[in-house]
């Protein structure tokens, strides 16, 4: 039987703008040019003989078309995906995606990727640290690190890592700081990507708004863990540490604990990727060099993967 089908780039190319509803997103995503992905829908929308978005000023929409077609194409290029990655014997590519947050790439991943390399040598490593939400395979990730609940339905996930959260600051801040209530008279530090900040640690630890005056709410802002860490080294403020990630600076001195409770996360940090992928040598080799790493079969160590 003879297809009849349009350029099949050209449906990657309108999936990605029909999802974010950007050209710039998806060229992003995809390391293209915003006006490949146009050059590319326009060529797709004179094959089909309609058009799938309306382009304005500043703005982008799905036609009536654009809405009908976009769940169609997304579930065919889903089931391509899936396809290609659950084909028997298929012969290694020697290249893996792993995406993961800048604060575990710098904090983790990257110091210990020369020890990967030297028992996978033929394997490349091609890392992501953009703020996204995964969708396997049909984001050609192969590997995803997170911060999150888990497990997730559908997905192999490898629990790593628990987090203990805790106020800390430089020495010469932390001075400042004799009880909870004093953290009303000191800069907070916050992480915009995350779910477990200060607002958590002071409902565990009985504080409140009121309690913390104007600092509850109020101080800098970043995007990442890593950021904040850093700052507070500085002595910009306090941040919310999550140890063992800040261990090093607390060993160095560089930061002291402040103002106790510790209270243990409800997140932790996984590793998750589509099932069919565990097949693949490369996804199968990094996922038993984290396990060992990591010391799977300590107490809370989690796994939803197959063995």
């Amino acid at each position: 039987m003879a297809y009849r089908l349009p350029p099949l780039n050209t449906l990657r190319l309108f999936e990605a703008a029909g999802r974010q509803l950007s050209f710039k997103a998806a060229a992003e995503e995809l390391h293209l040019t915003p006006s490949a992905v146009s050059h590319g829908i326009q060529t797709l929308e004179d094959w089909l003989g309609v058009e799938l978005f309306l382009r304005g000023n500043r703005s982008l929409t799905l036609t009536p078309a654009g809405q009908a077609y976009l769940p169609r194409v997304r579930d065919a290029l889903h089931a391509l995906a899936l396809a290609t990655e659950s084909v028997p014997g298929r012969k290694p590519s020697g290249r893996l995606s792993v995406s993961t947050t800048p604060t575990f790439a710098l904090r983790w991943l990257i110091p210990r990727l020369p020890a990967f390399r030297d028992l996978h040598p033929t394997i490349t490593v091609d890392l992501d640290t953009a703020h996204r939400v995964m969708e396997f395979p049909r984001d050609g990730v192969d590997v995803g690190i997170r911060l999150g609940r888990g497990p997730w339905p559908g997905l192999a996930a490898l629990k790593l890592l628990d987090e203990d959260l805790v106020p800390v600051a430089a020495p010469a801040l932390a001075a400042r700081i004799a009880a909870p209530a004093d953290l009303a008279t000191v800069p907070l530090l916050y992480v915009a990507s995350v779910t477990e900040d200060w607002t958590t640690w002071a409902e565990a630890a009985g504080l409140n708004a009121a309690t913390l005056g104007e600092g509850l709410g109020r101080g800098l802002r970043f995007d990442t863990i890593h950021m904040a860490v850093d700052a507070a080294v500085r002595g910009l403020g306090v941040a919310i540490g999550r140890r063992p990630t800040i261990d090093p600076e607390l060993e160095s001195g560089r930061l002291v604990e402040v103002a106790a409770p510790r209270l243990r996360a409800r997140a932790g940090w996984w590793m998750v990727t589509a099932r069919d992928s565990l097949r693949r040598p490369e996804v199968a080799a990094f996922r038993a060099w984290i396990r060992a790493e990591f010391g799977h079969g300590r107490s809370g160590m989690a796994d939803s993967s197959p063995a």
